[in-house]
């Protein structure tokens, strides 16, 4: 049980780092949100951005924050015309965090988003966009979102750089197969994921992600061999309850210096 008791005194110590600075408002940090209009793609959807600019020094996190991270969360079933939404998260920073690893960027970062509408027509995105801004101390930042989203926009720089900063597909890395290995531990599951992937370059971080977002995946411990790199994580549900895994919602991130990978899914070790 010590897995799961080590958990769940981080993210009481997260959020009390994050209540004790609330008073303080993300306004004293200078972070600001602007969304971004982009372009329609050749599928009929719309390509449009948020751009999350922080004070110096500041960061944020990824979809998959690690283990000192806080994920964001964006609520927006009050938007008119949009279907779906898909996020493009351009190839984050991994960065130590008083000893434990964070995912996510510094300063300024542009989320290409994905909008695909019901009909004809302008969207009009409505919600709230909840993150975690941190430097010595962690802030709540919650930010409210209205914006009109036009179809006949033209392509934005920010957007399309950071689009272009996305990890390679499996298919772009020539990746070859792909197994994942699953062992009852105390508490919860350890997975080993081993992908043939050519090296990547520099000190190789891995990501692992369930589809289950309340399933806790710890940094994974990474050997490397020059044909394939294999990851092992242990698994806990956040209530502690056991809990199965589908291997095709496996997600594995590799970061190199200078080239990343996505990998979705994995077949039987």
């Amino acid at each position: 049980m010590y897995r799961l008791m080590k958990k769940t005194s981080l993210i009481a110590a997260l959020v009390m780092a994050m209540s004790t600075a609330a008073a303080a408002g993300p306004a004293d940090h200078e972070t600001t949100l602007t969304v971004l209009t982009g372009h329609k793609t050749k599928s009929g959807s719309i390509m449009a951005g948020i751009r999350i600019d922080l004070a110096q020094g500041w960061k944020t996190y990824w979809r998959a924050p690690g283990d000192a991270g806080i994920p964001p969360l964006f609520q927006w079933g009050n938007s008119d015309n949009i279907n779906a939404i898909a996020f493009h998260w351009p190839v984050p920073e991994v960065m130590d965090q008083g000893g434990m690893r964070a995912i996510g960027y510094h300063d300024s970062v542009t989320i290409p988003i994905e909008l695909f509408p019901n009909a004809s027509g302008d969207m009009h995105l409505t919600g709230n966009l909840d993150i975690g801004i941190c430097d010595e101390i962690c802030v709540p930042a919650t930010f409210a979102i209205d914006a009109t989203i036009v179809t006949n926009g033209t392509r934005n720089a920010a957007i399309s750089a950071a689009l272009l900063n996305q990890p390679m597909t499996a298919a772009e890395a020539s990746v070859g197969a792909v197994t994942c290995t699953l062992a009852p531990i105390d508490g919860g599951m350890q997975i080993t994921t081993v992908a043939a992937l050519a090296q990547t370059g520099g000190q190789e971080a891995v990501i692992i992600e369930t589809a289950d977002p309340y399933v806790w995946v710890s940094e994974p411990k990474v050997t490397r061999s020059a044909t394939h790199i294999t990851a092992t994580s242990d698994l806990i549900h956040a209530n502690g309850s056991s809990f199965a895994v589908d291997r095709s919602g496996i997600r594995m991130t590799v970061l190199g210096q200078g080239r990343a990978v996505d990998i979705q899914g994995c077949s039987a070790g």
